[in-house]
């Protein structure tokens, strides 16, 4: 290995480059939804009747070419080796996601309540030295994002819980493995199904209720001078369905007659919806202590079900909504909830807000406005599909020709691939194997080395914002790249150190005791490394789906040409991809 590892040494040059770019399962039942109480129809604000968006090209309905199905895996899935690429080559697009849309959902409580079945093995004063039982969650987020058959499924989940944010770096959610595994598995429950009830669900999960604070959320007391909390009411507008401004169906904001953006809300609308979001409390009636009963201003958090309703805390005065819509006085919580959600959704922002940023963590970052048109146009229906059909959404987002296919080559495509999902997808690209059953990894090594874990982000506003700009080049062309606010001179290196020790140590994924340690597999790759062109072929095909550059190629080229064993050759081959800009970015 000593002349592969001078090559490594020799070809670090290629880590500049990056700098300078910037760039199985376990099923078990669906989380109880909350039943939606009869609500009238309310009808939203009159909306600008839109342009009709560019008819997209037309996408085959044959069998996929290799460079297409390996795209679509590559931003449909957490990663996909070569043989899943040739399984998916046989298929349409329609026929693959038809085909994911039909596998059923991967839970993560069942693998959560197996880890916890392993912890019983062990005697109090016996356990493995590191096992954290608190960090059970993120073992089961590993297992499932590396082994579940619902592969789209488990990614649309991911996607959403960027969006919908909720964060372990509050104490009471870190502290209970419940409390995220819930929620996940809310967003897995959720994610092919209808965004009404998404929102629903997720405006009702106590983990929401205790990160945006509108869990034991009172009724104003004039005497105390204590009025409702805004928090949830502020976000659910800003960060889950419509957003500041009033957007055209392509997502473009739209002006005033001075020129200035329209805002879809102000502060007597939040006062109005923080009003509605009163007499939520942790629902412990399955709790099997004391105290059980269920009361307004419980400090004990309950996870396991969804928030319930304590009507004497509830506001019962009128509230006014966005949309010019004014709920009446002397209805219940759950009433009151339900229609104010149904004037949200109702709300012609949802369609290109929410479409926007589906595209945004799935396919590219700088979607055209006629992509997003098409999306939000998806999103809202026809008449006979129904509003808010997460499948017709994914479909769209998918199969836009912007996504598996640039319409315009000249146009700005591709994004750079978040440092979790690089991570992610290395496992699942070697064929990650597991000896002790689970893939138990922790996330403290992504959290530390990357900046990121799944629901782990520093604020509600995710670990990026969708709009965020880097200095330099990006924000000349008036683009954005979102994921590079946590992209770093730092996070750049510790992502290039990880790779030199997934390829070189076949240790990167060593897991918590006592549930074994995850090995790469290179044996094909090294199979394939007597033919150098043949390899680099390979390698285009799954790691950067048909789109390495000229230029990456030669310097792979060059730098693996002078060495003797196949094994070092493909090692070399293989890492200097993996820290390449064109693995980073992607078109």
């Amino acid at each position: 290995m000593e002349q592969g590892l001078a090559k490594f040494a020799a070809a670090t040059w290629l880590v500049a480059q990056l700098v300078g770019c910037g760039g199985g399962g376990a099923s078990g039942a669906a989380p109880a939804p909350v039943a939606d109480s009869p609500s009238p129809p309310v009808a939203p604000a009159p909306a600008p009747v839109p342009a009709p968006a560019p008819a997209p090209a037309p996408m085959p309905i044959g069998p996929m070419a290799t460079p297409e199905a390996a795209k679509l895996l590559a931003i449909g899935t957490f990663g996909a080796s070569l043989a899943d690429v040739r399984a998916a080559e046989g298929m349409s697009t329609d026929a693959w996601l038809d085909a994911q849309f039909a596998v059923p959902p991967t839970f993560h409580a069942p693998v959560l309540d197996s880890l916890f079945a392993q912890l019983d093995q062990f005697p109090e004063d016996g356990e493995p030295e590191g096992l954290s039982p608190h960090l059970f969650r993120r073992y089961a987020w590993w297992h499932n994002a590396l082994t579940a058959p619902d592969q789209l499924r488990q990614r649309v989940a991911f996607a959403l819980s960027e969006i919908f944010v909720v964060s372990d770096l509050v104490e009471e959610i870190s502290d209970d493995a419940r409390s995220l595994t819930t929620y996940q598995d809310l967003l897995v429950a959720n994610a092919f199904g209808n965004f009404r009830d998404l929102l629903r669900d997720v405006t009702y999960s106590p983990a929401m209720g205790l990160y945006l604070s509108h869990v034991n959320n009172r009724k104003a007391d004039p005497v105390a001078n204590t009025f409702p909390d805004e928090n949830y009411a502020r976000e659910v507008m800003q960060l889950f369905t419509i957003g500041l401004f009033e957007l055209d169906p392509d997502g473009t904001r739209r002006l005033d007659a001075a020129g200035r953006p329209v805002p879809t809300y102000g502060n007597r609308e939040i006062r109005g919806l923080a009003r509605v979001f009163t007499g939520l409390t942790y629902d412990c009636s399955d709790d099997d202590g004391e105290d059980a009963t269920n009361f307004i201003g419980r400090s004990e958090p309950c996870f396991a079900l969804p928030m319930t309703v304590i009507e004497a805390a509830h506001e019962t005065g009128t509230k006014t909504l966005v949309s010019g819509v004014t709920l009446p006085g002397g209805q219940s919580t759950r009433e009151d909830v339900a229609q104010a959600l149904d004037v949200l959704f109702a709300h012609p922002n949802v369609g290109p807000f929410i479409g926007r940023q589906l595209i945004q963590r799935l396919v590219t970052s700088n979607p055209s406005p006629a992509y997003v048109a098409r999306v939000a146009a998806a999103f809202d229906g026809d008449g006979v599909t129904p509003r808010g059909d997460m499948k017709i959404v994914i479909r769209a987002v998918l199969t836009d020709p912007e996504a598996l296919r640039a319409a315009d080559p000249a146009s700005p495509r591709g994004k750079l691939t978040e440092p979790l999902l690089r991570y992610a997808a290395l496992a699942r690209q070697f064929d990650a194997r597991i000896d002790g059953g689970f893939f138990a990894i922790s996330g403290i090594l992504p959290q530390q080395f990357l900046s990121q874990h799944p629901l782990s982000a520093p604020s509600v506003f995710n670990f990026y914002l969708p709009d965020h700009r880097p200095t330099g080049a990006i924000t000349e062309a008036g683009l954005v790249a979102p994921e590079f606010q946590i992209t770093t001179a730092s996070t750049i290196v510790n992502a290039t150190n990880l790779m030199l020790a997934a390829v070189h140590n076949d240790g990167v994924f060593e897991t918590e005791t006592p549930f074994g340690t995850v090995s790469l597999d290179f044996t094909d790759w090294i199979a394939r490394a007597d033919d150098p062109q043949a390899l680099l072929d390979t390698i285009d095909v799954v790691f950067t789906a048909g789109t390495m550059t000229p230029n990456t190629r030669a310097a792979i080229a060059d730098a693996i040409a002078g060495i003797d064993l196949a094994e070092d050759r493909a090692l070399v081959a293989l890492y200097l991809t993996l820290i390449s800009p064109d693995y980073a970015v992607r078109i």
